[in-house]
Formats: C-alpha cells, structure tokens, sequence
C-alpha cells in the first residue's frame, strides 16, 4: 500500500471534517463525543462537503468516514425528540424528504465514485448513508443494525436500500428483529467489498480510492451511471421513493404514539442498545 503523503483540510465546518489527499477527498463525520450522531449541522455540512467534492476537478474520489471510535450512530435522536417530537406531519415530511431521502440519493447520484470507510457502530440513518456509496470497506469490529422498526414502530428508516445491498430474505431478518449483524457477516454476504483490521482501515480505503482513481474519469462516470440505471430498471429508485411514504405513514400510528408516551428516555434508550 502507499504511504500517506500529505492530508489537507479543506473550509469551515463544524461538524464534519473534510480532507484532501491528493485526488481523494475524504469527508468525515466529525462528532465523536457524540459517537458521530448525525444532527441536522452534520447532515446538511455533509451534503455540502459532497456537493463541493463533486464541482471539484481535482477530485476523482469521495470517501465519506467517521473520526474516532464509530463511523456513526445514525439519526441524533435527543435531536429529533427534543426539537421535532412535535412536527406535523408536512413538517416531518419536508425534513425527512430533504435531509434523509433527498441528501441519501445525491449521494447516490454522485457522477463521482464513493466509499464508506467504516469502523464501530453503522446504525440507522448511517446504514443507509454508508449503503448509499459505491464501496464499502469495514474493520473488523465494525457492526451494522437498524433497530427502529423495534426502537421506535417505525418503517425501517427512510432509504429502505437494505435489501438491496443484503438480499430479501436477510434483510428480513435484519429489520425484523433489530439485531446487529458483524462486519464479518456482512462481507460474507457481499454487503461490503474488503474487510481489514481495525490499524489498516484508514490505509486500506485510501489504497483502494488511489486504485479507482486511476480509472479515466469520464469513463469512470459513464459506467456508474449505467450500474445504477441496472438497478433502477430493476426498480431500485421506485422502491425507495414508494417506502419513503411509507416510513412517513408509521410516524403516525397508534404504535409510534404509544411510544412517545413512554417518554424520550426510554426510545434514547433502546436505540444505544444497538450501539454499545
């Protein structure tokens, strides 16, 4: 593998960290205090730094990552009870239609080649971003779970991608009952392309960008779009776009009010147990 030269970071944010390497660029959940929980700054400094990478000649390749112990949590649900408990449901859709569904699908869309570079927790909301690049490579500690169906009587989260990238039958299980699945598991089944010691990670994402870089561009792009267009006549777009309302409808039934009124601590609750 080649030796890390020189990382740069690039522009004003607070709750990401985005880095050039060369033709990389490298964009990072940067809350780690937080376990990388993903609020709305994050989210919207995220589709910011990807939109700047893309516009960027320079680049060939976006990593999107997460600094210190996990690469995220998924949703910031102290967030999301305490300023959104109370939204209509016009308000809950227009949020969740522009920085879940829509920030999801850019990435999807990027003419650019992406990576997730994973490690730690890659709950929820973070399964869908991380499921929503190219390629995916994972340390050997990192685990996956989408517990909200249990947690919280919702529809899975909002970009349904699950089974798409784990196959009907598991991802059946994997949303039925909440349970993690190990990173060792995940590549068994071809949910992420290489799996490395946790040490090697950061290198191993870096030497694998360096290799899709120096594919020409241009071809580069034209060939994503026709892999994603397999999937869309296979009816990928119209799938997430139909469980998207959905998701919305299970915000509010019977179930999700029943526990609201449990209180906020008790769903804060549920969901850290998918994470530590």
């Amino acid at each position: 593998m080649n030796a890390i030269t020189e990382i740069v970071a690039v522009g004003d944010y607070s709750a990401i960290l985005y880095e050039r390497i060369g033709e990389i660029a490298r964009i990072s959940h940067n809350r780690p205090g937080q376990r990388n929980a993903e609020n709305t700054p994050l989210l919207d400094e995220l589709d910011k730094a990807v939109a700047h990478a893309v516009a960027d000649p320079e680049v060939r390749v976006i990593i999107i990552a997460g600094t210190g112990d996990h690469f995220s949590a998924g949703h910031d649900l102290k967030e999301a009870i305490g300023e959104r408990r109370h939204y209509t449901v016009e308000q809950r859709w227009a949020y969740e239609e522009t920085r879940y569904f829509g920030y999801a699908m850019k990435l999807w869309d990027s003419p650019k080649p992406t990576i997730a570079q994973v490690q730690g927790a890659c709950v929820a909301g973070a399964f869908m971003v991380a499921n929503m690049c190219d390629l995916v490579v994972a340390s050997k500690d990192a685990y996956f779970a989408d517990p909200v169906c249990q947690s919280l009587a919702a529809a899975s989260v909002e970009v349904l991608v699950h089974p798409w990238v784990m196959g009907l039958r598991k991802a059946k299980e994997f949303l039925f009952t909440g349970e993690r699945m190990t990173a060792e598991e995940a590549h068994r089944i071809g949910m992420i392309n290489r799996l490395v010691e946790r040490a090697e990670l950061e290198e191993a994402t870096l030497d694998l960008a360096r290799k899709v870089a120096r594919t020409p561009a241009f071809a580069l792009s034209l060939t994503k779009r026709s892999l994603n267009r397999t999937a869309d006549l296979q009816g990928f777009r119209n799938a997430l776009n139909a469980h998207f309302e959905t998701h919305q409808l299970s915000h509010v039934t019977e179930e999700t009010r029943l526990i609201r009124e449990q209180g906020s601590a008790a769903a804060i609750s549920t969901g850290k147990s998918a994470i530590v």
